[in-house]
């Protein structure tokens, strides 16, 4: 064998470098663009889909061109209507045409609620009917139960919700609240401005039971017609609309401080003394689950509260934004670290419409 052949026999070729050719390139930048096509196609029809599921329902959840749970509502194109004629009424209403009408629907009176939704204020416009109110007023103020049970402060909250002559015209209200947005949270943020809003005062009347004399305690639609009410009169109709809304409620009553407030389901870690249930003012304008508040004399909630079941139902979901900005709003008005405080502060108060005085140091 001569060396030159066994010179070739052993030579080692050397493997090729990987070298990008402009059809590699080519082919990469094709399939990049095929799967953001792909992605892009996924997220629109996604999202297509959650625009046309929100179109397709009123403000309660009725389906279009379907009877409400609550007779004698109708969804149609977004809105809630009155259609007796189609979904029928209540057992305690007669139909008059399209409209459901109670006894008691006499001597109407227009009144303008106001509420406040992220800095923006707007007025709901509400028939209320002082035929009511004179029924309202002439119902037994106590609770009588067989084997002499003993009545608690819940019993009188319920008994006062749940009239049922005053649950029907209440829910025109409720209506017009959930015709005016889809997103839960925002029916929410609307009736707690609104019952926030309304003007703090104590009723003139008074009754007599036993020799006793007592103060006059308004049902929910009372304080509407008056147009105003105290802490426990506002927080009953506050939790009459949130608990039609499908919320959670409580009432916290605070026995040292004899003040009551309205609890609403929400994350334990933002609620009142991890209570599960976020605390609302109803007073007057304030943030939800700011708990810090002072109040005339310079009092502040630091009992522990009583709880009262009114309703089951949702909670509150982890991100409102209220729970950042009552946490600014108790850093200012205890002294703690917030940048442009006074800023802030005026930021605050023009978001929530807030009418009460706040140290600011």
């Amino acid at each position: 064998m001569k060396k030159s052949e066994v010179d070739k026999s052993e030579v080692k070729f050397e493997e090729h470098p990987f070298v990008i050719t402009k059809n590699d390139i080519i082919i990469s930048i094709s399939f990049i663009f095929i799967l953001i096509l792909i992605v892009g196609g996924i997220y629109f029809f996604c999202a297509k889909k959650n625009i046309s599921e929100s179109i397709l329902v009123c403000g309660d959840r009725t389906f279009y061109d379907s009877c409400s749970l609550t007779k004698p509502y109708f969804c149609s194109d977004g809105t809630l209507l009155e259609k007796a004629s189609i979904c029928g009424c209540p057992n305690d209403l007669e139909k008059e045409g399209d409209r459901c009408v109670s006894n008691h629907q006499s001597f109407p009176k227009e009144i303008n609620l106001k509420y406040i939704l992220r800095g923006e204020e707007k007025e709901i416009n509400y028939i209320v009917y002082l035929g009511l109110v004179d029924y309202l007023s002439n119902l037994p103020k106590s609770i009588n139960y067989d084997g002499g049970e003993k009545s608690f402060r819940s019993d009188f909250k319920l008994k006062n919700i749940d009239e049922k002559e005053q649950r029907e015209l209440l829910l025109l209200l409720v209506m017009k609240i959930q015709n005016l947005t889809l997103v839960k949270e925002d029916q929410m943020r609307i009736a707690v401005s609104l019952v926030q809003n309304i003007p703090y005062a104590e009723s003139e009347k008074n009754f007599t039971v036993g020799g006793t004399l007592f103060n006059y305690s308004r049902y929910p639609y009372e304080v509407l017609y008056d147009g105003e009410g105290i802490c426990g009169e506002k927080s009953e109709l506050l939790a009459f609309l949130l608990r039609e809304i499908g919320y959670e409620v409580v009432f916290f009553y605070h026995a040292n401080e004899n003040h009551e407030s309205i609890g609403i389901k929400c994350p334990v870690k933002n609620s009142l003394s991890d209570t599960g249930y976020c605390f609302i003012e109803t007073t007057g304008p304030s943030i939800i689950t700011d708990d810090s508040i002072e109040y005339v004399g310079g009092i502040k909630l630091v009992s522990k509260p009583e709880i009262s079941l009114i309703s089951k139902g949702a909670s509150l979901e982890k991100n409102l934004y209220e729970y950042g900005d009552a946490d600014s709003m108790g850093k200012i008005r205890n002294g703690g670290i917030v940048l442009f405080p006074l800023a802030k502060f005026n930021k605050l108060k023009e978001k929530y419409g807030l009418i009460e005085e706040y140290n600011l140091k």
